[in-house]
């Protein structure tokens, strides 16, 4: 093995290896193990949340493929298809010429061919985080089989009357003219108004007042409501009002959606361009009136002096013709959730237009059912609160967007604006008795992109078409998401996999957290706090991040404070770190269901744990040179670390089985570091190199080191694949083992026989026996190679023949030169004590120590310690130094202050203990 641990040099090598060999196929034997990827974007690149969603599925594949189980990590991509037009759209305005320009044809075949030049990047990317996708099966949403799947189910929700076109109300953009799913709508705070009118009551009998964020949808008003119950306008329910501008009659109207507490406790009730107000116009049964266009420009039902103009022309003239005739009441600042296209950035109107639906409530009953009766079950299930909560509460789905690229919607039209479904043309006409020579237009819009991704589990694995693959891998056994999308993916899901598959997707959904920055805030690029995963991996010099962070911001005048914040935190950069280090990290962070603060001193700590794998392996592989065959004793530590990795391994299963992820990093990083490199290793110099061990012991010693970092290995391997892979190469042969790669070994089983209570017991006692004296070591200033006769007080007859059975450790890994008990009566001379259960060590200090040269070097250096804590108290208590100093300045004068303060009680501890030996 080289000397160093440098991830540049193996990660992508292995990864070749791995792809090239085939060994993320199934293997075809053993019970099925399915989990499908969320399909990520054509368009996308790596971003944090990926890489932590692909490290926890990779890691259970992983697990389960050692396992022995018949595992498929299922690929693909999403066609995302406003995403994708959007950004060939760019490409084309930047050459001069438009979508419309070219055509439907031709701009679709520009699409795919921007798809087959720069598309898919992100798959790439995987690569590199160490997924073990089945590549071979990779899918993409606008493959010709799964477009199939789409017309298939279409056409079936159709035939049973479960899908319809109809209008209703919904997002629109008015920039790409297409109508948006909830979770394409960013709804953020952002000042406005809140404008007061007064509207004049028919009877002449004065007028209510009315309050608005949006006064240019009054033009579309059809009613004034109020609460049943509140006392001021229950007389004037039933009444007319006069709407201003528009001279329409429009009624007076109760509804218990009105708040009395909001405004005046009037609200105008506009159905054509308010979801909530669309719901009062049906129950009761109010006229709509649509006053916008699909441009969001005020339209020909409005008087004629707002036609045409843009919505926010229209609403600057609305407020001044009101306030001129005297009905502007007042107004006052107001911030809003204002809707935002999470593409154009264009505020969203509600809007009435004809779209396709799917009839929701009968896919939604069986759905809710398979949580309610436990086929699928949420990890942490407090999510499944949310599911039942959107899903009782469902609404038909909006599935027609008004878009060139995705699946066209397979509905024909006649002259007379008939309508004909069928999978295609021919059928269409066939189903429905409908002449060639009868000219029939085929349906402009597209499918939702969710739509082809609901059949997702099931359209992969080849349906409608009945598949070995579908009958081996559907069910999958768990779906692994961000709580983002419950809504949106998982749900429908659900139902698209109950209606066609007769059964579940899949049994468990682990729901995870959203990676934040180490002060808990979102991580966004306006924000100048997106760490790229890559960079992790790679490294980035200080110049090529401050450019990826201020290139392409929505906001501008950020760039100086993004800089700032950057040069701050990474003032040279950040380090290669390699993917293992972030794997695990992400593993570490793991908490079922919680955000993740994510902070870079986890990740470089991770960096040193792989280091400390490397070093510990080359110490094993050089002192296993000479492994022969023959009869082995095992010492007391050598049964102790066996029976500590049995504990390791059966912890490792429970936390893999629970989704625990964080808990089997902690588990296989303590006993790893802690158990094995901090203790094993050195208990295992003493019987390697001492001539006093026999060679079985030695033999025996050899066997455990190899053996046990083997197990290591594989029980690391699905969370930090490449290292391990990388040792194993070197390992598995010295330990007789056959094969080539660690990923096709079974995971480590615990064996029960090997629990060694006595041997645990033990090895505490030696263990706390040497910390005791490197505890006084530290205390009194001794040197770590100086040898120390020990007295042990109190000491019982099991305590004295633990001693003399590990002398052999005590003396080399302790640095001990004798240990024997105080007789009966004997007074113990000056000493440093350290306790183990109730027996005391003692250290006698004579000769060892000078107290009074140390009492004097101690006593000075307390004094300078107290001046520097002065000095800095004194900066602190300056206003002006305060108020005035950069805010990075005044905190490290605190955290020095902090400092001082603990080295002055440190230095006091070690002056008192002194005081005892004098």
């Amino acid at each position: 093995m080289d000397k160093s641990y440098r991830p540049k040099d193996i990660e992508q090598r292995q990864y070749r290896r791995w792809e090239e060999n085939g060994y993320f196929k199934p293997s075809g034997e053993g019970d099925p193990y399915c989990i499908v990827i969320p399909p990520p974007n054509v368009t996308g690149t790596l971003h944090m949340g990926h890489a932590f969603q692909d490290t926890i599925m990779d890691a259970l594949i992983r697990y389960h493929r050692m396992a022995g189980r018949n595992t498929l990590w299922q690929p693909g991509m999403d066609h995302a298809g406003i995403a994708t037009q959007m950004v060939v759209e760019r490409q084309l305005n930047g050459e001069g010429t438009s979508r419309r320009d070219l055509g439907r044809e031709k701009f679709v075949e520009r699409v795919w061919n921007w798809k087959a030049e720069s598309g898919g990047q992100i798959a790439n990317q995987f690569r590199r985080m160490g997924a073990s996708l089945d590549w071979n099966r990779d899918c993409f949403t606008m493959d010709d089989e799964l477009s199939n799947a789409v017309l298939e189910a279409f056409v079936r929700l159709h035939e049973e009357g479960l899908i319809y076109r109809g209008k209703r109300l919904v997002n629109w953009d008015p920039v790409l003219h297409t109508a948006l799913s909830d979770l394409e709508v960013l709804q953020n705070d952002e000042p406005g108004n809140l404008w007061h009118f007064r509207y004049p009551l028919a009877s002449g009998d004065g007028y209510l007042v009315v309050a608005t964020t949006r006064p240019e949808t009054m033009l579309g008003d059809a009613a004034v409501a109020v609460h049943p119950d509140d006392e001021r306008y229950k007389h004037m329910i039933g009444q007319e009002i006069i709407l201003p501008l528009v001279e329409r009659r429009i009624p007076v109207i109760a509804d218990d959606y009105v708040d009395p507490e909001f405004g005046t406790g009037c609200v105008k009730i506009t159905p054509a361009h308010d979801f909530n107000d669309y719901e009062i116009g049906k129950r009761h049964d109010l006229p709509i009136y649509n006053i916008l266009n699909d441009n969001a420009a005020i339209n020909d039902s409005a008087p004629k002096v707002y036609r045409g103009l843009d919505r926010f022309d229209a609403r600057k003239k609305i407020v001044d013709d009101l306030d001129r005739l005297g009905l502007l009441d007042k107004v006052e600042d107001y911030d809003q959730k204002l809707p935002r296209g999470d593409r154009s950035g264009a505020v969203v109107e509600p809007y009435l237009t004809d779209q396709w639906y799917v009839r929701i409530q009968p896919l939604a009953d069986p759905a809710i059912e398979a949580v309610k009766d436990g086929r699928i079950r949420f990890v942490p299930e407090n999510w499944s609160k949310t599911y039942f909560e959107w899903m009782y509460n469902i609404q038909d789905w909006c599935i027609s967007r008004q878009l060139w690229w995705g699946h066209r919607i397979p509905a024909w039209y006649d002259e007379d604006g008939n309508i004909y479904v069928g999978r295609n043309e021919q059928e269409a006409r066939k189903k429905n008795g409908i002449d060639d020579s009868v000219a029939l237009r085929q349906d402009e819009d597209v499918l939702d992109t969710w739509f082809s991704s609901a059949l997702w589990p099931f359209s992969t694995q080849g349906w409608p078409r009945e598949t070995e693959d579908l009958k081996t891998f559907y069910p999958g056994n768990v779906l692994v998401t961000g709580f983002d999308i419950i809504f949106f993916w998982v749900a429908r899901m659900i139902m698209m996999g109950m209606k066609f598959m007769g059964d579940v997707p899949f049994h468990e959904v682990y729901i995870h957290g959203l990676i934040r920055d180490p002060d808990g805030q979102k991580m966004s690029k306006s924000k100048g706090n997106v760490l790229d995963p890559l960079d992790l991996i790679d490294g980035v010099e200080l110049d090529t991040l401050l450019e990826k962070r201020t290139t392409g911001l929505m906001q501008p005048h950020l760039k100086p404070k993004i800089e700032e914040a950057t040069r701050r935190q990474f003032p040279d950069g950040i380090d290669e770190f390699g993917a293992d280090a972030l794997r695990f990290t992400f593993a570490s962070l793991a908490t079922t269901g919680r955000d993740i603060r994510f902070d870079l001193g986890r990740i470089e700590g991770y960096k040193n744990f792989c280091n400390k794998l490397w070093n510990a392996s080359r110490y094993v592989l050089m002192n296993t040179e000479e492994l022969s065959d023959g009869e082995v004793t095992l010492s007391t530590a050598d049964r102790w670390i066996q029976s500590k990795m049995q504990a390791t391994i059966s912890a490792m299963h429970e936390c893999m089985k629970n989704y625990r992820l964080d808990l089997a990093a902690q588990s296989i990083y303590e006993f790893t570091w802690h158990e094995f490199c901090d203790w094993y290793l050195e208990l295992s110099k003493p019987v390697l190199q001492s001539e006093d061990t026999t060679d079985e012991q030695k033999r025996g010693t050899r066997r455990t080191l190899i053996e046990v970092l083997e197990n290591i290995l594989r029980m690391l391997h699905p969370l930090m694949p490449f290292v391990t892979e990388e040792i194993w190469a070197q390992v598995a042969p010295r330990a007789g083992i056959e094969g080539d790669t660690i990923m096709q070994r079974p995971y480590p089983e615990a064996n029960p026989d090997l629990a060694d209570s006595d041997a645990e017991a033990e090895l505490d006692w030696v263990m706390q026996f040497i910390l005791g004296i490197r505890q006084i070591r530290g205390e009194m200033d001794i040197s770590p190679g100086k040898v120390l006769p020990v007295l042990l007080e109190q000491a019982g007859a099991e305590d004295l023949q633990i001693a003399k059975r590990n002398q052999l450790l005590l003396r080399r890994v302790g640095k001990v030169e004798s240990v024997r008990a105080l007789e009966a009566g004997e007074d113990a001379p000056p000493s440093a004590t350290a306790l183990l259960g109730s027996m005391r060590l003692l250290v006698p200090m004579a000769g060892l120590i000078d107290v009074a040269a140390e009492q004097s070097r101690l006593g000075k250096q307390r004094e300078k310690t107290d001046i520097d804590l002065g000095r800095a108290r004194a900066k602190l208590a300056n206003e002006n130094f305060v108020n005035n100093a950069p805010e990075s300045v005044v905190t490290q004068e605190k955290e020095r202050v902090i400092a001082f303060e603990q080295q002055i009680a440190q230095l006091d501890e070690q002056l008192a203990r002194l005081e005892t030996l004098t």
